[in-house]
């Protein structure tokens, strides 16, 4: 087995479900620690900032610090400024997207975006997908922080993001530009911020479309855990397999 410099690692159904710890999520997490193994835990999920994820991560027994956080909002709002600064933006969103788009210094409008982006948003409503479509209309680009269209909870799968920008697409006849995982954006700006290349670093996910694949396509190693959204049998017949499976982190370890 090859030593990695530093992991990449998933949250949602890779150290929890909802409010429940994933098993062997802490004592992996320790382990990197103890043995000064650098960590990134890289999320799709929007809606918080890294305070809060590292907060939630340390609540539940699992060492985090907000720097070992990089979330997709983060990712999109460089995007943005990085393609167009002091860019409007027409944003779907919860506090982790907001405040992520303002740290970049971009203007938040109802109306006349530049760009429009579409995060996980509990409180969705039909008016903000239509000030959505709107600003889309009138030429701003769609941007999408991810395309989960389900996410693991303690309730079960619920709508992920990806169904919500897929409201957006249809109405608009416009294909969002994803930013999250598994495409290249947010796997490129992880890299760089570990600055570490692909051959030095282990994707560890849950999800096969998402984490597995995005280390897949940054031609990166990855282990696939099957502690949320899928199972090895589902896909054993897929011809990109995970460079490791093992049921939970606990498994790796031992």
């Amino acid at each position: 087995m090859k030593n990695y410099q530093a992991y990449f690692i998933d949250l949602d159904g890779t150290m929890y479900r909802g409010t429940e710890r994933v098993e062997g999520a802490a004592e992996f997490v320790q382990y990197l620690r103890k043995h000064q193994l650098p960590l990134l835990f890289l999320t799709n999920n929007s809606s918080r900032k890294q305070e809060q994820v590292a907060a939630k991560l340390m609540d539940m027994g699992i060492e985090a610090y907000p720097e070992d956080v990089f979330t997709t909002s983060m990712a999109t709002a460089s995007y943005i400024a990085r393609h167009h600064a002091n860019a409007k933006v027409f944003a779907v969103g919860e506090e982790g997207l907001v405040q992520a788009l303002q740290d970049q210094g971009l203007e938040l409008v109802d109306a006349g975006a530049d760009y429009v982006v579409i995060g996980i948003d509990r409180e969705i409503s039909y008016e903000k997908l239509s000030k959505a479509c709107l600003n889309v209309r009138e030429g701003a680009a769609l941007l999408s922080t991810n395309g989960d269209v389900a996410i693991p909870t303690e309730r079960g799968m619920l709508p992920g993001n990806g169904a919500f920008t897929s409201v957006v697409s249809v109405s608009t006849g416009v294909e969002a530009v994803f930013i999250g995982k598994p495409h290249a954006e947010i796997m490129e700006q992880a890299l760089a911020k570990m600055n570490l290349s692909k051959d030095e670093v282990l994707m560890i996910g849950d999800n096969y479309d998402t984490d597995i694949l995005a280390g897949i396509n940054a031609e990166m190693d990855t282990l696939m855990v099957e502690t949320g959204v899928h199972r090895f049998e589902e896909i054993s017949a897929y011809p990109k397999q995970p460079t490791y499976k093992v049921k939970t982190l606990q498994e790796w370890l031992s």
